[in-house]
């Protein structure tokens, strides 16, 4: 029987399919991102039945315990919700570079003393693979590799060998031969991720599949490629920095938002045991602008330094910069401080940063972000030994925040001897010789911060 092909127009950002060309895409709005596809009209989506289906009662079902597998890292041990679950599906994105390779070549060399593992690269030479390993000192005697970027033939060698855990290197190389399309297209990046996923819950393998991410910096191919999967994984990191942050922005076994940090090093990915201290900056003096907070990634408060700088415009309009922090935000939060405290900056440029390279995107950091604007604007520095934290509202409340108990024993751990925090969040019992000053308004926040530059 001759397989019958026809043409399609896919999406190359959401996978949504046209029966022509056009300009920009209707379900996502993006433009020029709709290309040809050729597909196969028998044999797309053959094999992909799991047998009869049966309904069953939710009472009747057996749940079998997760087992975790330590990685060998316990930063990618903690994204991970606490290790690696068998027959779960990661996707990991980040940029070229940025240590992805790296970080998985340290885990499999790991698991290898104790599974079967396979890493399949479609990038890299073997040779290239195994001087990083040796340049890394990894014990390298049970990792097996393959180089291929056939998905049949992958699946065929898997088969044979069942590894424990599989790692595809990357998912954007591979093709199946259900599809003539090529390589790191739409099609073929949702059928190849289709088969390999397949093949993981059939087996109980737990697959690693690594994503190219665009110049937006969100994982490259179909949005529907995160939905096939049980975590997604970004790994982030300044070019001019050896940190390096994964985050789990999906995970169907942990907590979202959970944050691993890793030091780059000639040996390889290092965690960092002490987080908050690659975030503090200690000068020697107080410093205009700067202020520390306390932010919550996942499970972990870590200690973030926030600095602003605020000077006189000399444009129509003032500028309002952020790095680390929500821009839109930033204008909301200086309309806060001109309606309630009386502190006007329409005239003036304001430039705020978070130190290190981390974003914060937590509503828990609103109330240092503008004592620091304001004591910018003022050039009074706060105390080196100050903590803050605190949402801020529009009718100027200070609202409490999440885990804030854990954040005031973070910054006691540090040394912090300060603290101003919602009331709701002031501590049952002293915590060391910590002095905590309570808001429940912006202006008793600015009230408390007169009293400490005084």
């Amino acid at each position: 029987m001759t397989t019958k092909t026809k043409i399609t127009h896919s999406c190359q950002s959401c996978g949504a399919q046209y029966p022509k060309w056009s300009g920009q895409c209707l379900n996502c709005n993006s433009w020029n991102t709709i290309v040809e596809e050729i597909i196969a009209k028998n044999s797309r989506y053959q094999g992909y039945a799991l047998g009869q289906p049966e309904v069953t009662q939710m009472s009747q079902v057996t749940l079998n315990e997760e087992t975790r597998i330590a990685s060998g890292l316990l930063e990618l041990d903690r994204v991970l919700g606490g290790g690696l679950v068998m027959g779960s599906v990661v996707l990991i994105g980040g940029d070229p570079g940025i240590g992805k390779s790296t970080l998985l070549i340290q885990t499999l060399c790991f698991l290898s003393q104790q599974l079967k593992v396979l890493y399949v690269t479609g990038e890299e030479s073997l040779q290239q693979i195994t001087l990083r390993a040796r340049r890394l000192g990894l014990p390298e005697d049970q990792l097996l590799l393959l180089a291929d970027t056939q998905v049949e033939r992958i699946l065929k060698l898997a088969q044979e060998e069942k590894p424990r855990v599989l790692v595809i290197d990357s998912i954007q190389t591979m093709h199946t031969e259900l599809l003539p399309s090529a390589p790191g297209s739409v099609g073929q990046v949702r059928e190849s991720a289709a088969q390999l996923v397949k093949f993981a819950k059939q087996t109980g393998t737990a697959l690693f599949l690594v994503g190219h991410v665009t110049k937006e910096g969100t994982l490259a191919g179909p949005r529907v490629l995160e939905h096939m999967v049980d975590t997604v994984l970004y790994f982030e990191g300044e070019q001019d920095s050896r940190h390096r942050v994964i985050r789990a922005v999906k995970n169907r076994f942990g907590a979202v938002n959970e944050l691993g940090i890793f030091a780059m090093t000639d040996k390889g990915l290092r965690e960092v045991s002490n987080p908050s201290a690659i975030f503090l900056s200690r000068y020697e003096k107080p410093v205009p602008g700067s202020i520390i907070t306390s932010t919550k990634e996942g499970s972990r408060p870590l200690l973030v330094e926030v600095q602003a700088l605020v000077d006189q415009s000399h444009m129509a309009n003032p500028r309002r910069v952020c790095v680390g922090l929500d821009s839109q935000r930033l204008a909301m939060l200086l309309a806060v401080l001109h309606r309630h405290a009386g502190v006007a900056t329409y005239d003036q440029d304001v430039f705020v940063n978070a130190v290190g390279g981390v974003r914060v995107m937590e509503t828990g950091a609103d109330l240092a972000l503008l004592l620091a604007v304001l004591s910018s604007l003022r050039h009074r520095a706060l105390p080196q030994d100050l903590i803050v934290f605190g949402e801020l509202g529009l009718a100027g409340e200070i609202r409490p925040v999440q885990g804030g108990q854990e954040r005031l024993r973070e910054a006691a751990k540090h040394g912090f001897k300060k603290a101003i925090v919602p009331t709701t969040n002031a501590p049952k019992n002293k915590l060391g010789e910590m002095e905590c000053l309570t808001a429940s308004t912006l202006q008793e926040a600015v009230d408390h911060f007169k009293n400490l530059i005084a």
